[in-house]
């Protein structure tokens, strides 16, 4: 039996756009998670149906789900933003909620309009450096009105947190980067990589270039490819695998394709580069590549290459703002490449890594310490204690 506010437990709920395949949606979770072992009741509501969910549910957590907008408000687009609120706060009242998280900007600006004069904390967490994450004009300006009302902000990095509190009034914050889970977990579908790619001609034994994520440009993955095109005559059994991409579009994009029109002239090279899609074994990805590459353009803190380490494999990552640089030092427990470094720079660096396993096992062997670092046990308790000092 769920108990409710009136017999004792207290009632948070985190609101996200969707639990698609993504970072964001996996810390989601791990938080829902810490609530329902610290004796919360965590309610998880999300903008998207279940039908986009990609990950299974924690035990304990209700899932919830917006209801979807009458015909007179999709006219209306973004008008009906006030009766949007207004719904999102009937919910909150309805549901007894005691505390509310915002996953990412666009929900944690609702909730904090829905919020007003109800007394209820506010707890609020970007997801990415947001100087780089393209926000239209009326919500950024939501964003500079609103921030300061947040009775938290949750920040993965000091230097993100600094641009929150400059830009936006943060003022409040609690320093909690994402955690790593090891073994990573499993979930479906299960692809294994071998398996997966001997259907395509690569042998166990041909080296990969493994890339993850789920938009392309952010990622940086045009500019990888264009890295792989220039290494690929140098060794050529080499292959790239970029994991996450879904078949289809994406904010009207065929991802896939723009990716493989970057190799149209040489249909050799691209019957190398693959497309396994989301899968849900990825520990056997990075254990199966030779070299993790994060060509990032701009990152909050990078899930994927936390994983990565956390599997003892080789990472190459951007200095981009922000994350990689709080995860490796350079040539120590990775390789981390200037963030205005050039086509050659990145060309060379991958190059001298393929070219030197045992360079590359010990990277990858120093890499593991994050599974320590970033245990979930050393981040839980903090999260939990702030959260309880917010309601003292």
């Amino acid at each position: 039996m769920v108990l409710r506010s009136d017999q004792g437990q207290r009632r948070v709920a985190i609101y996200i756009d969707s639990l698609k395949l993504g970072g964001a949606e996996r810390v989601t979770l791990l938080m829902a998670n810490w609530l329902h072992s610290a004796n919360w009741q965590p309610l998880l509501l999300t903008r998207k149906p279940t039908s986009w969910d990609f990950y299974p549910m924690p035990e304990g957590v209700i899932r919830s789900v917006e209801q979807a907008d009458p015909l007179w408000m999709k006219r209306l687009g973004p008008l009906a933003l006030p009766w949007r609120l207004k719904r999102l706060r009937n919910w909150i009242r309805q549901e007894q909620i005691t505390l509310v998280i915002g996953m990412t900007t666009i929900p944690a600006i609702k909730l904090l309009l829905a919020t007003v004069g109800l007394g209820i904390p506010c707890v609020i967490s970007e997801r990415n450096y947001p100087p780089m994450k393209r926000l239209g004009l009326s919500w950024r300006l939501l964003r500079r009105l609103t921030y300061p009302w947040a009775a938290l902000h949750l920040v993965q990095t000091d230097f993100v947190g600094r641009w929150l509190s400059l830009h936006v009034g943060a003022k409040e914050q609690l320093l909690l980067p994402n955690p790593v889970i090891w073994p990573l977990p499993v979930l479906k579908p299960e692809l294994d990589p071998n398996s997966w790619l001997s259907q395509f001609g690569v042998g166990v034994n041909d080296p990969v270039l493994l890339a993850v994520g789920t938009k392309a440009q952010q990622k940086g993955f045009d500019r990888l490819v264009g890295w792989f095109r220039e290494l690929a005559p140098q060794h050529p059994r080499l292959q790239l695998v970029i994991v996450g991409i879904a078949v289809g579009t994406y904010h009207g994009r065929d991802q896939q394709q723009d990716l493989c029109r970057l190799l149209e002239n040489d249909p050799l090279l691209r019957d190398r580069l693959h497309f396994p899609g989301p899968v849900g074994n990825i520990q056997q990805w990075y254990e199966r590549a030779q070299l993790f590459v994060l060509s990032s353009r701009y990152e909050g803190f990078p899930n994927v290459l936390l994983e990565a380490m956390a599997s003892g494999c080789c990472c190459i990552a951007s200095d981009c703002p922000q994350g990689p640089a709080e995860l490796i030092q350079d040539s120590v427990n990775g390789r981390l490449i200037p963030e205005n470094a050039s086509t050659q720079h990145w060309i060379n660096a991958i190059n001298e890594l393929l070219r030197q396993p045992v360079l590359r096992q010990g990277l990858g062997a120093a890499a593991e310490e994050v599974r320590d670092r970033y245990h979930p046990e050393r981040l839980s308790s903090s999260f939990i204690a702030a959260l309880d000092h917010l309601l003292q």
